[in-house]
């Protein structure tokens, strides 16, 4: 999974409904590439290079997961569906232009993408923008920031403000102080838990299984390593969370975690005989009696069959042989849990059909999902 890069775009039009075209692309920009979290002025200027009907013009500050080479891919097809009909090697009128300026401080050149963009400093209509959103940006080429480029560019055009705005369009959490992600194995919990807190600055609490010893041992022989591995956890889950949440002020930092302590109980009501179980639940109420608890709890459904694909793709060696059954009865502990707790927020959601990794959209759709039931409790923060 790829970490959000900050891209900086030019935006133009000189074709029919400019102004909202402009728009349109920032919205579909946000739908398919990242959060557009700032918007320059825009700008009304003649057209460069040809003769034709004036531009108005804007950039945007853009965080992507997309890589430099798939962000072009997806700017060129959002062109297309906005109308743009490009001629090889020719300027035209279009409805809309997207170019890439600056992807971090990258410095790329290829055939069809050279970042960053090639002809910045001799346009004006994009340097003046670009001067609102980042005047001390300093150009990786010439060791100069945006504003002197600007002062000192070759292009004397006339470009004038418009009165008009338009609206940047980002994800956005309601206000919240700690949150849990929660799942089966291979639900998808960690990675939507990293891409929480890498999103919206929330610190990030991953439950450290990678290191347990007994781990491969019970994946082949269950019923015997079964009871030190729950209680291996149940103290590693112990530590760390009371670690991690000592680090945190809960009243002004928001945390994401991608397990819950109860999943301690769940787990180890399917992997242990009664009366194992039964001393486990005392030691475990006694432990986690003063462990603060999620502001809400969401629970990422995933079926069995897609569990064990899951499973299979991230490729973990011993995760490999995991029964289906057992996955099954995982299921079914989370569900009965949910069914009957009532100490807890709770939102389930149905994984079906929802790639929220590589789809924008259903990553989108999630983020507004969780916050719809944010928006229904009760918090006093």
């Amino acid at each position: 999974m790829e970490t959000n890069k900050t891209a900086y775009i030019a935006i133009g039009s000189n074709q029919g409904q400019k102004l909202q075209h402009l728009q349109d692309a920032i919205d579909m920009i946000y739908s398919e590439v990242g959060d557009v979290v700032r918007v320059s002025k825009i700008y009304k200027t003649p057209a460069w290079g040809f003769n034709g009907n004036e531009f108005l013009n804007a950039c945007i500050e853009v965080i992507t997961r997309l890589t430099a080479e798939d962000l072009l891919r997806s700017l060129l097809e959002i062109e297309l569906k906005l109308g743009r009909e490009r001629i090889p090697n020719q300027y035209t009128n279009r409805t809309i232009d997207l170019d890439i300026i600056f992807y971090d401080r990258l410095k790329l050149e290829q055939e069809h993408l050279v970042i960053p963009h090639p002809k910045l400093t001799s346009r004006k209509f994009v340097l003046q923008p670009l001067a609102d959103l980042i005047p001390y940006f300093t150009h990786p080429d010439f060791k100069t920031n945006i504003s002197d480029l600007l002062a000192n560019t070759a292009d004397n055009s006339t470009i004038e403000v418009v009165t008009e705005q338009l609206q940047p369009k980002f994800n956005q959490l309601e206000k919240l102080s700690f949150l849990a992600i929660e799942g089966n194995i291979g639900s998808g919990k960690t990675s939507l838990s990293q891409m929480i807190s890498e999103d919206f600055n929330a610190k990030l609490i991953l439950e450290r299984f990678k290191d347990n010893a007994f781990l491969p041992k019970f994946y082949e022989d269950q019923k015997r390593y079964a009871f030190p591995l729950e209680m291996s956890f149940l103290a590693d889950r112990h530590q760390q969370i009371a670690d991690d949440i000592a680090q945190f002020d809960l009243f002004t930092d928001f945390v994401v975690s991608d397990y819950d302590v109860h999943k301690s109980l769940i787990f180890a009501k399917v992997t242990l005989e009664a009366e194992e179980f039964s001393l486990y639940k005392k030691i475990f109420n006694v432990m986690y009696s003063e462990i603060p608890k999620p502001d809400l709890y969401v629970y990422l459904y995933q079926s069995t069959e897609q569990l064990l694909e899951n499973i299979k793709k991230r490729g973990r060696d011993y995760e490999q042989n995991i029964a289906p059954d057992y996955l099954e009865q995982i299921n079914t502990g989370y569900l009965e849990f949910i069914k009957h707790q009532q100490q807890l927020n709770i939102k389930l959601i149905d994984m079906a059909s929802i790639d929220f990794v590589n789809s924008r959209s259903d990553y989108n759709q999630l983020i507004k999902t969780i916050n719809h039931s944010i928006s229904h409790l009760n918090l006093n923060v």
